[in-house]
């Protein structure tokens, strides 16, 4: 049995579920195949008040210190990140209250054998500091944004030069993030590519007319867009395509900063009555959405390996998506969807028109997705920790 402590900041908790659920959803997997027990530890900014008036900071403050979820033991330490100047110092930070309770998990007798990282930095950074403490290899996962963006600034690119080279192995979840890591400095030979797969039980087709109705949709074309309401998921290219797309209804699901702002860009273009906005949704809701719809749009600036995309097409809706990062991975045939031209809303609306003339049948884009279990990632990681605990 091989013994992994999780460390990430980005870890589901009952005051935000869907926070990383990603990580959460690799892991019930690797779990699932009974050769690996694990504690997590996921850390969470601290803060002093409860009380929504003061909204993500007050998440972060109801976050219980210990939870379990799927039958795994989470730890939530507190960390300190400071406002404008906790980039720089969040790795130490990290570090300090991680090392702390990942030493409480060994003296309660859970020793691990290697920390299982996600997100290079701070996370990862942070990982490699506390498995020096303690002796344990560290393996690191990169996921999109800590590659195609943090290394942009020039102290967090070393700490993460330094930490690519002080692990014993790193992950990526497409292959374009890996070249990217290469491209920074990192060794080759420590990187392997392991994508993210979709839960093909949990994601399937429901009745296409069922789930129309309980969104209440009408005879028009439909198009979700799914993801957090911040700008680089793109959700206003999706408003200002759909003011040329007469014929469509658009149905946005995620909450976020940016909803006021989308709002008035709705009314602003006169298309009020034909964006719906849903709010967060399980991804049970998610499910339903996403059967119900024609298509899914998903315009982000960056992805590492989106999720959205296969868990539409698992529900059997094909995609149109900005031909970004590991998204021509994913979207690498026509029955999977079409991906834009460019990054805009008129990219966008050439896209739909381009999927409108051709729909692939929904039980082909539901194969298409059928060939990303989540198995082999399953079998790589296994094949990479035990290769790593045989060299050490």
């Amino acid at each position: 049995m091989i013994r992994t402590l999780l460390f990430s900041t980005l870890y589901p908790s009952s005051v935000r579920p869907s926070h990383g659920i990603f990580v959460e959803t690799r892991l019930r997997h690797l779990l699932a195949s009974g050769a690996v027990e694990t504690r997590v530890v996921a850390p969470v900014p601290w803060f002093p008040f409860k009380h929504p008036r003061f909204g993500e900071y007050a998440k972060h403050a109801a976050v219980p210190a210990h939870e379990s979820r799927h039958g795994i033991k989470v730890s939530h330490p507190r960390y300190l990140l400071l406002p404008k100047i906790g980039m720089n110092l969040a790795p130490a930070s990290l570090a300090r209250c991680g090392l702390a309770a990942a030493r409480k998990l060994i003296a309660a007798g859970f020793d691990f054998d290697l920390i299982d990282a996600h997100y290079f930095y701070p996370d990862g950074v942070a990982a490699t500091l506390i498995g020096k403490a303690l002796k344990k290899p560290v393996v690191i996962t990169a996921r999109g944004t800590d590659i195609n963006l943090i290394p942009q600034f020039a102290k967090p690119r070393r700490m993460i030069l330094q930490a690519a080279h002080e692990c014993d192995h790193m992950i990526t979840v497409c292959q374009a993030l890996k070249d990217a890591l290469v491209e920074l400095g990192a060794p080759a030979e420590k990187i392997t590519v392991l994508r993210n797969g979709v839960d093909l039980e949990l994601f399937h087709p429901e009745d296409r007319g069922q789930a129309r109705v309980a969104f209440g949709m009408s005879d028009r074309f439909t198009i979700a867009s799914v993801g957090h309401l911040i700008e680089r998921k793109g959700h206003h290219l999706v408003i200002e395509a759909l003011a040329q797309i007469p014929d469509a209804e658009l149905f946005i699901a995620g909450g976020g900063e940016e909803e006021s702002r989308l709002r008035a860009l709705a009314a602003r273009l006169g298309v009020t009555e034909r964006v719906h906005f849903l709010g967060a949704m399980p991804q049970t809701q998610l499910r339903t959405l996403y059967s119900a719809v024609d298509c899914l749009v998903l315009a982000s600036s960056r992805e590492g390996w989106a999720n959205v995309l296969l868990e539409a097409m698992a529900c059997g809706t094909p995609v149109v998506a900005s031909n970004v990062w590991g998204t021509p991975e994913v979207v690498a045939a026509p029955e999977a969807g079409v991906l834009m031209d460019e990054r805009s809303a008129n990219g966008i609306v050439r896209a739909i028109a381009q999927l409108r003339s051709g729909m692939p049948s929904r039980s082909l884009t539901r194969a298409y997705a059928e060939r990303f279990s989540w198995q082999p990632t399953t079998d790589g990681q296994l094949a990479l920790f035990r290769q790593i605990l045989a060299s050490a």
